[in-house]
């Protein structure tokens, strides 16, 4: 039989008063609980949710495998819908910062050859010099190299070495591959872009188009269908040859292309990389590529207020010292930046700070 308060009074001995109080600390005490376990409920959401993001964000595959072989005669995987969703050359240029002459460039001075700042988000070119003039990229190719490869291939695929990736001029930057090599195509994309490796632009070439001039080929054909009308490849590594050229603004579209893709974003932020692979004797080979961007060496400092999230060296005798950035304000809005053809190292980032100081 349950028990009425007063009864309850009674039992305990209180007084009329003391059994008032006794009433208040008991809903309080209850009030405490009730909110105690709505804290625990909500902790506990939280993390559930921010254990989902760090998933999502960070260990979930980002890379797409194809599930047939690459053709370029595909109507689907092929060169033959690549121009779908452009209807028109305005409709093409809306989502692009737009260029039709010098601009701003009494506001620093800058000796190298052509040099332009993009502003991503505003659409709007903040500095152009000379960015229609074709020039040798050098080493800034990779990155239409590295466009192709997340585009057509499967970085999961597994590549071994031939003669090709010696195929390349004696003293030229490399990964230090070797024939009979066994890496994964993520592994050589990496190999090309931090620490530039031209033996492993060519092994990519190789691999994901049969050949280096099928591949150079369809360089060409992406080239052509993102807007870089001035651009001509002949290799898939920016080695100079007379026949091999791009603009400023061309670099521009190639590189924003790029950014589309999370593995070059990785790819461009790293200031270095660790690989296992196997040589051809079966034996454990590891490694660490280390970048080539200044900005990550520590030998460079980018100006105040500016983030440089990483970007393509390049340096050859006929092209100067060239670079290509994603840099950022400190609100996380993002720049391309370009220089071709500095006069040196020594010079390419002092100038390519005073492109950068130009962000608002």
């Amino acid at each position: 039989m349950k028990c009425t308060d007063d009864q309850r009074r009674e039992q305990l001995g209180y007084t009329e008063r003391e059994w008032v109080r006794f009433l208040e600390q008991e809903k309080k005490k209850k009030r405490r609980q009730h909110k105690n376990v709505l804290i625990l409920i909500s902790f506990f959401a939280v993390v559930i949710f921010a254990g989902f993001l760090v998933w999502y964000l960070a260990v979930r595959p980002h890379d797409y495998t194809l599930t047939q072989a690459y053709s370029r005669t595909d109507t689907v995987l092929g060169v033959g819908t690549i121009l779908d969703g452009f209807e028109s050359e305005d409709g093409f240029a809306s989502q692009l910062c737009v260029v039709t002459e010098d601009t701003n460039t009494s506001a620093i001075s800058l000796d190298a050859y052509s040099a332009a700042l993009f502003n991503l988000n505003d659409q709007e070119t903040v500095y152009a010099k000379d960015v229609f003039t074709t020039r040798s990229p050098a080493s800034i190719t990779k990155v239409m190299t590295a466009l192709v490869t997340l585009k057509y291939g499967n970085l999961d695929d597994q590549v071994t070495v031939t003669s090709t990736a010696l195929d390349i001029e004696e003293g030229s930057s490399v990964a230090d591959i070797k024939v009979g090599d066994v890496l994964s195509l993520r592994q050589l994309l990496y190999g090309m872009m931090v620490v530039s490796g031209n033996d492993a632009a060519m092994m990519i070439a190789e691999h994901v188009a049969g050949s280096v001039d099928a591949f150079v080929e369809l360089m060409n054909e992406e080239a052509q269908a993102i807007g870089a009308t001035s651009t001509h490849f002949t290799n898939p590594h920016g080695l100079t040859d007379s026949d091999h050229y791009t603009t400023v603004y061309d670099i521009y579209l190639i590189f924003n292309e790029a950014m589309k893709y999370d593995t070059f974003l990785d790819i461009i932020n790293r200031k270095n990389y660790y690989a296992e692979y196997t040589d051809a004797d079966g034996n454990a080979v590891a490694v660490t590529w280390d970048s080539t961007n200044e900005y990550f060496t520590g030998d460079a400092t980018a100006p105040d207020d500016v983030i440089v999230y990483g970007g393509k060296t390049g340096t050859t005798n006929d092209a100067g010292a060239c670079l290509a950035l994603l840099a950022k304000d400190l609100y996380g809005n993002p720049y391309i930046a370009v220089i071709l053809h500095s006069e040196s190292k020594e010079t390419l980032y002092p100038e390519m700070n005073e492109l950068l100081s130009l962000i608002a």
